[in-house]
């Protein structure tokens, strides 16, 4: 009795995982750069190569079937090792592939262009995609598989994430002379009295201030929550409220007397920013380009 030989490729595996994490053949279509069409097509020739149905096409959804759900854990491993090989024994330049990460806005005005030139030396052959946002929308689009890789302000332990930490940045109050903040110390309670400019609802930042004035069981009172720290500085320098700014994005304006910090009872830590990546891969481009920015980083280490 002769045997069938069962031919998988590496890319049938690929178009496969990212089918299943991203939830859709449309979605694996745009990550992986093809048609949807040859999507299904890859889809269809791992099926036919193994014997097996790996998706129940009675739903609208990409749902797996028992074999598919079986087949995704060989096929996480086998890429995680396929990546790793690439990474360790393949010169730099014969590495290819994509990373669409996300980075928050004080990355980006910092050294993500020393990042971004560091990628293109060691990995000349590596596209990037980059995307800003504010952290909690950057964190959703990681848990969604939009993203790959995300660097922003957070916690070292993210539930099915690794994470590796890029330094602290410190933050304070801050006030146009044009408001004529007093020079002293002011609790959580009294600084509430002024008006806050800060920003949406989805970043760090805003949890973070929400939490100090909680301190003082205070609420504060916002003029305005932006989506940008520039833009909520501007309207600081324009004495127009109080905000809660990275000190070394703001030196010249401290300096020229733009701005000037306002003391404060219970200052809050420097902010942690990291790189979260998925949990669970051995290697990946993603924890390379992760790696590198732990090197590039010149926040407080």
């Amino acid at each position: 009795m002769q045997e069938t030989e069962v031919t998988v490729t590496l890319q049938q595996l690929e178009t496969f995982f990212w089918v299943v994490n991203l939830g859709s053949f449309a979605a694996a279509a745009e990550r992986l750069y093809a048609t949807q069409s040859t999507i299904s097509m890859r889809v269809r020739e791992l099926e036919k190569s193994l014997g097996v149905e790996l998706f129940d096409r009675t739903h609208r959804t990409a749902q797996l079937t028992p074999k598919g759900r079986e087949l995704m854990d060989y096929a996480g491993r086998i890429l995680d090792l396929s990546t790793e090989l690439e990474h360790r024994i393949s010169a730099p330049e014969a590495v290819s592939g994509s990373v669409r990460f996300g980075v928050a806005e004080v990355v980006t005005t910092t050294w993500l262009p020393e990042l971004i030139k560091l990628i293109a030396t060691r990995y000349p052959n590596v596209r990037l995609e980059i995307e800003e946002a504010l952290t909690s929308e950057l964190m959703d689009d990681l848990h969604e598989g939009q993203l790959e890789l995300v660097l922003a302000p957070g916690h070292t332990r993210i539930r099915n994430f690794s994470t590796i930490s890029l330094g602290t940045i410190a933050f304070a109050w801050m006030a146009s002379p044009a408001l004529k903040v007093e020079k002293r110390t002011y609790r959580p309670s009294e600084l509430a009295l002024w008006p806050v400019i800060g920003l949406q609802s989805k970043s760090f930042h805003y949890s973070a201030i929400e939490d100090w004035f909680q301190r003082d069981h205070v609420r504060c009172r916002y003029l305005a929550r932006c989506k940008s720290l520039a833009v909520a500085a501007s309207m600081t320098i324009a004495g127009m409220g109080v905000s809660f700014l990275p000190v070394r994005s703001y030196k010249d304006e401290l300096t020229q007397g733009k701005l000037e910090i306002i003391d404060v009872e219970l200052p809050l830590p420097p902010v942690e920013f990291i790189a979260a990546f998925p949990f669970g891969h051995s290697y990946s481009l993603a924890r390379a380009v992760a790696e590198l920015a732990q090197e590039v980083s010149d926040f407080d280490k």
